[in-house]
């Protein structure tokens, strides 16, 4: 034992101010006189050393450290003796390695100390049992921000390995790579991001499979077990390797181990306490259910890093045949696996056989992990790389991009190679549903033109992906090229129609794009990319109940097959023609399903698009704040990445939800540069959905005579849309706007024209809107009378499709003409809930008889700033004068 007074400058932790801050607790008691013991316990390479480090510099300013070591600690009275007065702290690092004596004689030690010590003990071990009944303090791994604070400072100048000039920077594939692979933990990310070259760490070559630099930290992991019995180490070696082949987490099947554990002579009485008991295994192995898992996952590497080649290359081989007797279809590839692992270098003919059973119907994650098997096996490195990007596009496909995109990391440059546009392929695929979509149309191009002598049916995927990156981007131009490209011989005759239909509708060739397009509406094929397909030219068509089937069969489709990665898109698609149908309910559910989906499997691109059509759905149920929220969230993501349909839905939803409280002026703004003829700033696809909204807004807002030439010009297109289309919905919307521009003596016979179109489409939703409109109008010339049937059965017609503040505002009008039953004249505050706080201050004033310079003087502010709010005021309110105001808010007749 050493008494330590030098002063170092301590080393910087990452993530670890939790931890501090408790250490700081303990010294500051042990300075007021009151020492304690500590046990700071963790797996190795977490930095229980660096935070002993750390507390030993911040208390030698206020006294003496003694770093103890295993040879044991002077009697009590010495160490008061040591400490001379002066508070004294007793380190203890890696206490767990030292003998049964010493460690009895440390707990002993620090249970012995007294209350009102000037002695206080810190110890670091394993998370093992050696030290249980102290006070612990257990840490876990560093967080992802941690970690990559950490990695930043490894790779950055001042931590720079080896010439990493860091001008290119660390590729963000192998920083995503080095963060998965070290798992939080600080000692291995460093020794992993230590031995890779410069040009690994730029990603300028591909990365070593698996990466080195681990084995420090799995021989410490590894240090217990030397001491475990013999069957407790044969177990635990079993454990290990039965997890090679199954999904990340998934751990060790029970069953398999017991067979395994009988076949190699273990005592049953033993592996039953072990796998269905409650024997223990040292902290090693949990149980849930019928799996077994280590408690840390390194545990599992170690094991294996621990035990002999030989020793190794038998558990894997006796797993591998016990899985081949089972007898279960989907066993011969885990059979497989387990054979690679027993591998001792490259084995060509096992790898041509994985490859070959990963093209089975298996699912896309075990696939992946088959390839990756196979690649590891190839000695040339052409072949080795083109296993990778197809582990990866199965990756992909399994709804794990982090680990697609690891393994694309392990790709090289392989012009030689017939595939090799297969991993620029993936590449594409990935920016599809994570990146810029202008990313992602040029490298699917490229993919396309790579593959296409070589691999005829992903160059097809490719040039397809493409097309639909500039769909969403809003340029048909993109479409129409990348559609271009395909040609129509590898398609089925119902592919080849979805195609050739799409291209002539966009190319301006609608009536000939639709006869094509109609002979895709019920595919034979059942596979969810066909399906979608039918579902995508159902809604250009119009056909809405059409495609709400469809879309419903794609679902169920995806949900029975896969790929897990399709999921978000199925659900968004089927949302999206529920939100055209007028079932807003069933779209939100089908939307915040998606969303989850997205989000689970790495889907930033999709979750964009789900948050449009949650802000729609929202824009009709309500309430305002959730219509916001997703919009932000919409806009916030398509703006980056350039999803202009997401970004033209968004701000419909947001227009929407102003027009339904009352804000017609501020709906106008929003949607006047989606539908305005010139360079489009809407998206081609939804521009003509919003037009009745946009007329409806520039109306009710007072912008008919500014904006008259805009709005008869979107009139007009909406009209020719409407004869291309056979959304039911259309021609009802149509003779709306024309009754909302036509002069009074016209308006009566439009809107009655409005309603019987809405008799033979159906649909609460859009019926209620053209009666609330209506009613509006009737009330306005003074036929109040007149004016309450529509408006009331508007307002039914919002309850029982829970359009809560479209009802609020049917009821507002309703008010208005006179109806003052007790189911439409809420009480004062619910009449302001809808206005501002400073509307609501000017509507008082104004109600109470102030005229607007009154108001002016009284809240100080200018009298034009007044006469806007009051506008907004009455158009929020849905009334016309201060009159109605005053009616409103006033008391009621008696």
């Amino acid at each position: 034992m050493t008494s330590s007074t030098t002063v170092r400058s301590p080393l910087r932790l990452y993530g670890r101010s939790g931890e501090l801050a408790i250490l700081e607790g303990f010294l500051a008691r042990l300075w007021q006189g009151d020492g304690s013991a500590l046990v700071l316990a963790a797996p190795p390479g977490l930095g229980r050393t660096a935070l002993l480090h750390e507390a030993a510099a911040a208390h030698r300013p206020r006294g003496p450290v003694l770093h103890a070591d295993g040879r044991g600690l002077p009697a009590p009275q010495a160490l008061r003796e040591l400490a001379a007065g002066r508070p004294l702290l007793v380190c203890a690092d890696d206490a767990h390695t030292w003998g049964r004596a010493s460690r009895t004689a440390l707990v002993s030690a620090a249970r012995g100390l007294d209350a009102g010590s000037r002695v206080a003990v810190l110890i670091t071990a394993d998370d093992g049992p050696a030290f249980a009944g102290l006070p612990a303090l257990r840490l876990g791994p560093l967080d992802e921000d941690a970690s990559a604070a950490l990695l930043d400072r490894l790779t950055g100048p001042c931590g720079t390995p080896r010439a990493f000039s860091g001008t290119e920077g660390l590729d963000p594939v192998v920083r995503a790579e080095l963060l998965r692979e070290a798992a939080g933990n600080p000692r291995l990310l460093t020794a992993l991001t230590g031995r890779l070259t410069p040009d690994q760490l730029a990603g300028r070559t591909p990365l070593p499979c698996p990466l080195p630099g681990a084995e420090g930290v799995l021989a410490a992991h590894a240090e217990r077990l030397d001491g475990l019995p013999a069957h407790t180490r044969a177990l635990l070696l079993l454990a290990a390797a039965a997890q090679e082949h199954e999904p990340a987490g998934a751990g060790a099947d029970a069953l398999l181990l017991l067979r395994a554990g009988t076949r190699t002579g273990l005592p049953r009485d033993f592996l039953d306490g072990v796998l269905f008991g409650s024997a223990a295994t040292e902290g090693f192995l949990q149980r849930a259910g019928s799996r077994v898992h280590f408690s840390h996952p390194l545990d599992a590497r170690a094991v294996l890093h621990h035990a002999s080649p030989a020793r190794r290359r038998a558990a894997h081989e006796l797993l591998a045949a016990l899985l081949a007797e089972t007898g279960d279809h989907r066993v011969p590839l885990a059979s497989l696996v387990q054979l690679s692992c027993a591998a001792s270098g490259p084995d060509h003919a096992l790898a041509a056989r994985l490859e070959a059973a990963a093209t089975s119907p298996y699912p896309h994650a075990q696939r992946s992990f088959a390839l990756a098997r196979a690649a590891a096996l190839a000695a040339d490195q052409p072949l080795r790389s083109a296993r990778f990007a197809a582990a990866a596009e199965q990756a992909a496909l399994s709804g794990d991009p982090a680990l697609a995109r690891a393994l694309l990391a392990r790709t090289g440059p392989s012009a030689g190679e017939p595939r090799h546009g297969l991993a620029p392929y993936v590449h594409g695929l990935l920016a599809l549903r994570t990146g810029p979509a202008a990313d992602a149309h040029e490298a699917l191009l490229a993919a396309a033109e790579l593959l296409g002598p070589y691999d005829p049916r992903r160059a097809l995927d490719a040039l397809v992906g493409a097309a639909e990156a500039a769909w969403v981007m809003g340029d048909a131009a993109g479409y129409l090229e990348a559609m271009g490209r395909v040609e129509p011989d590898p398609y089925d005759r119902v592919s080849a129609a979805y195609r050739a239909g799409m291209c002539a509708v966009l190319s301006g060739r609608t009536a000939a794009g639709h006869a094509l397009l109609r002979q895709c509406l019920d595919p034979v094929d059942p596979a969810p990319a066909a399906l979608l397909r039918a579902q995508v030219a159902a809604l250009v068509l119009g056909e809405v109940a059409v495609a709400c089937r469809t879309g419903a069969r794609a679902l169920a489709a995806v949900r029975a097959k896969g790929p897990d990665a399709l999921l978000p898109q199925a659900l968004e698609h089927l949302a999206y023609a529920e939100l055209r149908a007028g079932r807003h309910a069933a779209a939100r559910a089908h939307a915040l399903e998606g969303l989850h989906a997205a989000r689970r499997t790495g889907q930033p691109n999709s979750s964009v698009h789900l948050h449009a059509v949650l802000a729609l759905a929202a824009s009709v149920e309500g309430p305002a704040e959730a219509c916001a929220a997703h919009s932000d969230a919409a806009l916030a993501g398509a703006g980056p990445h350039g999803l202009a349909q997401a970004a033209t839905l968004a701000t419909w939803a947001r227009a929407r939800a102003d027009l339904a409280a009352g804000r017609s002026d501020e709906a106008a703004v929003r949607l006047g540069p989606l539908v305005r003829p010139g360079p489009r700033q809407g998206h081609f696809a939804a521009r003509m959905l919003a037009v009745p909204c946009y007329v409806e807004a520039a109306v009710l807002g007072g912008r008919g005579g500014e904006e008259a030439g805009q709005l008869r010009a979107a009139v007009a297109e909406f009209a020719r849309w409407t004869t291309r289309t056979t959304d039911p919905q259309a021609p009802a919307q149509l003779a709306r706007c024309r009754a909302l521009l036509a002069p009074a003596e016209e308006a009566d016979a439009r809107y009655a024209e409005a309603l019987a179109h809405h008799d033979r489409a159906g649909g609460d939703f859009e019926r209620a809107r053209t009666q609330l409109l209506y009613g509006q109008w009737l009330r306005r010339r003074r036929r109040t009378r007149e004016a309450r049937t529509p408006l009331r059965d508007a307002l039914v017609a919002f309850q029982r499709c829970s359009a809560r503040a479209w009802a609020e505002r049917a009821a507002g009008e309703l008010r208005a003409a006179g109806e003052q039953g007790p189911s439409v004249r809420p009480a004062e505050g619910d009449v302001l809930s809808a206005l501002t706080p400073q509307q609501q201050r000017i509507a008082r004033c104004v109600a109470e008889g102030a005229t607007n310079r009154e108001v002016a003087l009284r809240l100080s502010l200018s009298p034009r700033t007044v006469d806007h709010h009051l506008r907004n005021v009455f158009a929020a309110l849905a009334i016309r004068s201060r009159t109605e105001l005053a009616r409103l808010l006033g008391p009621e007749d008696p």
